[in-house]
């Protein structure tokens, strides 16, 4: 990165703190510090809600999915729109004419105190520990950039957004997510012309997309239908829609964006606006992927992209392997590049198509061969089974490819990625501790001006958690699986004990039994068995239904209206 990228960069961070602690004069008390007065207009909690779900994770992690595997994973998102047309007939209106403070408050008054402190836990360990694979991921950005240890860039990432949200409640994370959702979206389109532009003079968008197509990533759909597979249309439509109905039904970072709505229509129409627009943007991010795919095609990638993998296999034992592996790189490259080119020509003629395919390929296996044997010794040398590249292809594009001014918007955009998602979930846990658990266990009946100081703690003590959490989360695999697959382990479960609180005559004895077999036999499969973490949530939604129905039946089952 120059100069001019770095002011860019510094720029924004400045001022998105600023503009944070300025309206942290509108945080005087509670509702105003967690729910903004539940004032705020449709348009602003539904490009809130976008934004806390576009983290870093979205712009590094699913391009990196879909430079590797391309666009399959768009099929996770299909369960979405009708999560949301659910939810707004259901959850939200029950939420907003509550009143409640946090979607746990409701289970309460629905069954009693031991539900609602059981599943705001549940909540706070699943939200902190994919809220330390979040900031991982911009992290991981700039440890590449700088050379500085992961440590250390976490603090550089975590430490200004902590400072405004502990100041500036949710006022403060809703408008600077409006401002963040704007930046993030011109970025990535300004990525998605460049790569354009990067492209051989001879080779069009068209002839590109073809490229991309002959290896497969540009197939979306998947109608197989197995419970092994991730990402399938059923494993999207039904898995993904449970996940959906958890997430932004029970998880308090979501829920809270629409508690601060100004009405129960606004709140409905700020998570349709998600329905409307996720999948097309989350398709736009990995056909983002797809063309950095297509780009490496003619601009030779390094055949690691991690750097400090790279240093560590050349300071090893197997230095002389690594160093001939790559000549055998560089050649297997200058042979993709031309079947690539040899390919793309017969598209545009129309002859011998068939024959350049096969030689294509053949190319693009043998390419992909050296690069697994490159990974091959990384494992070997460093001990390190999961290891991956995929986290790190598109920051290595960034950094290395884009023109400058466009690099430090794209970093920029990152940070404001993050930033929306940490401060969004920093500020859920931080209501969720102090009411849940502070408020309602510890210390009742105290002064406002005191809860308000315990809250700003909060925030801080679970960002500093968070930060921690971090600095292991990016050796853990593809950082956009690795937080589903954390969310997919406990919500699911966690949307039973609503099921149950909703539509059922439940009482909290079947609660309480459903809940914990739930949870029990969501981790039996998940660790004994290769079912699909998309299924999880079925799993878990299903036993958690079906215990809690049939306990309750056999312990005087009955329904508390809310609010009673």
């Amino acid at each position: 990165m120059r100069a001019l990228d770095w002011i860019i960069v510094a720029t924004y961070l400045v001022w998105i703190v600023w503009d944070g602690l300025r309206r942290s004069r509108s945080t005087e008390h509670l509702e105003g510090y967690f729910l903004a007065s539940r004032s705020l207009p449709w348009w602003a909690v539904g490009l809130s809600v976008m934004a806390t779900q576009l983290s870093a994770i979205t712009l590094v992690g699913t391009t990196g999915q879909g430079f590797a595997d391309g666009l399959r994973f768009v099929q996770f998102y299909f369960g979405l729109p009708i999560a949301m047309i659910i939810l707004s007939l259901t959850l939200v209106p029950f939420f907003t004419k509550a009143r409640v403070f946090t979607a746990y408050e409701y289970l309460e008054r629905r069954f009693d105190a031991r539900v609602r402190s059981l599943t705001s836990f549940l909540f706070l360990v699943s939200r902190s520990m994919a809220l330390g694979v979040v900031i991982s991921a911009p992290s991981v950005i700039l440890s590449i950039i700088l050379g500085w240890p992961l440590w250390g860039t976490v603090a550089l990432i975590g430490g200004p957004t902590i400072l405004y949200t502990m100041f500036g409640g949710v006022q403060a994370v809703t408008w600077a997510d409006v401002k963040q959702m704007v930046l993030i979206v011109f970025s990535v389109l300004a990525v998605v012309v460049a790569l354009i532009a990067g492209l051989p003079a001879d080779i069009s968008v068209g002839e590109a997309l073809h490229l991309a197509g002959a290896t497969g990533r540009l197939q979306a759909l998947d109608f197989s239908f197995s419970l092994t597979d991730q990402y399938t249309f059923w494993s999207g439509l039904i898995g993904g829609l449970f996940l959906a109905l958890g997430y932004f039904g029970c998880d308090q970072s979501q829920v809270q964006r629409y508690l601060a709505a100004s009405s129960v229509d606004a709140a409905r129409r700020s998570l349709m606006m998600s329905a409307y627009w996720k999948i097309p943007l989350q398709a736009l991010i990995l056909l983002t992927g797809v063309l950095v795919f297509v780009f490496y095609l003619f601009h030779q990638p390094p055949m690691l992209f991690n750097r400090v993998h790279d240093e560590q296999v050349r300071g090893s034992e197997r230095a002389e392997e690594y160093v001939a592996l790559e000549t055998t790189f560089t050649r297997d490259f200058e042979s993709r590049r031309e079947a690539a080119a040899r390919l793309a020509e017969a598209h545009r003629t129309g002859a011998g198509v068939e024959d350049a395919g096969a030689a294509f390929l053949a190319s693009q296996s043998a390419f992909r061969a050296t690069r697994d044997r490159a990974a091959g010794l990384v494992k070997e040398i460093t001990g390190d089974q999961t290891y991956t590249d995929a986290n790190y292809v598109f920051p290595t594009f960034i950094t290395t490819m884009l023109p400058v001014g466009l690099t430090g918007l794209m970093i920029a955009a990152i940070f404001a990625a993050v930033m929306s998602s940490v401060s969004s979930e920093l500020n859920a846990l931080s209501t969720a501790t102090v009411m849940d658990f502070y408020r309602r266990h510890f210390r009742t009946g105290d002064t406002t001006q005191h809860y308000l100081r315990v809250s700003k703690l909060t925030t801080g003590a679970w960002g500093v958690f968070a930060c921690v959490i971090a600095t292991q989360a990016a050796t853990i695999g593809t950082l956009i699986e690795v937080v589903n697959r954390v969310g997919s382990f406990f919500y699911g479960s966690i949307l039973g004990v609503f099921v149950l609180a909703i539509g059922t005559r439940a009482n909290s004895i079947g609660a309480l039994w459903g809940l914990g077999l739930g949870m029990s036999t969501v981790a039996a499969v998940a660790f004994t068995t290769n079912v699909a973490y998309l299924w999880q949530n079925v799993i878990g939604t299903v036993v958690v239904v079906a215990v809690g129905t049939v306990v309750s039946a056999f312990t005087g089952g009955h329904r508390t209206e809310p609010g009673t």
